[in-house]
């Protein structure tokens, strides 16, 4: 990956600044903060796949967002050149963007401490989401089908009726947001039931009281009948995840949560 990204950086002529990579999960992805040519801030990250699986949603994510979406009001970094690669069977994408110069609010997606964030920065979020929730899009995050199967598997109800279906970023977490706003990593994002966003925000923050309540109050759909199908949606994923052995800590407040849930 360290030799794809090298190359890839030369294709679009740009100098890496040595010492500040960033891994993905699995190693599928690598970045790391660069020049260009000009001498602007930029990032530069490189995604790898089979070549037989190098197309569809999560491939694309990136470059979708920027048709549809720009910079977001400031709220996004702007995709700025992408460079397509393909060695030995496996493909290579490399995107590089505008450079977030705040950094994440958590290196964990699950929040660790309770953050106190000013109230024009929770504004800005809402409003954001809310923008995004307009998009057009035939991008798909979450599928009813998916819905129908770990909501009965994981809570033990039937999956709820989704009165809406909306545009979500679909993995808005505490790694993927500085203060100021900036909402990073959007190869996930596409239609999922109202109130997805904020649910997911919701999930990550279960161990901290405080910004989990403040959440619930910026976000008012969670708690609504409205916003139901999307709160079942996503504990039962995050359920599913703790069942594979990952976030192993959320596992007790999902519980509390899911129990929650099949009273509504």
């Amino acid at each position: 990956m360290r030799a794809h990204h090298a190359r890839a950086a030369k294709a679009l002529d740009v100098q890496v600044e040595p010492g500040a990579e960033f891994w993905g999960w699995a190693g599928r992805t690598l970045g790391a903060p660069a020049r260009t040519a000009d001498g602007q801030p930029a990032w530069l990250r490189l995604v790898s796949a089979p070549e037989v699986k190098a197309a569809g949603k999560l491939w694309d994510g990136a470059l979708d967002a920027q048709h549809a979406f720009g910079d977001l009001d400031g709220h996004r970094p702007a995709l700025l050149a992408v460079h397509d690669a393909v060695d030995d069977g496996t493909a290579y994408r490399a995107e590089l963007s505008v450079r977030a110069d705040q950094p994440v609010l958590s290196d964990d997606p699950i929040l660790q401490h309770d953050l106190l964030l000013p109230d024009s920065w929770w504004r800005e979020l809402a409003g954001t989401l809310q923008k995004v929730a307009a998009a057009d899009t035939d991008r798909i995050a979450v599928r009813q089908q998916y819905m129908d199967r770990v909501i009965p598997e994981f809570l033990g109800i039937p999956a709820p009726a989704v009165t809406c279906w909306t545009t979500a970023h679909g993995d808005v977490h505490w790694a993927n947001l500085t203060e100021p706003l900036r909402i990073l990593d959007w190869e996930s994002w596409g239609r999922a039931p109202e109130g997805f966003d904020a649910a997911i925000l919701y999930a990550y923050t279960l161990l901290q009281p405080d910004t989990a309540a403040r959440v619930r109050t910026v976000f008012p759909i969670l708690g609504s009948p409205a916003g139901l199908a999307a709160e079942a949606a996503v504990c039962a994923m995050l359920l599913q995840t703790v069942a594979r052995g990952d976030s192993l800590v959320l596992e007790d407040p999902l519980r509390t949560w899911a129990a929650e849930l099949r009273r509504r």
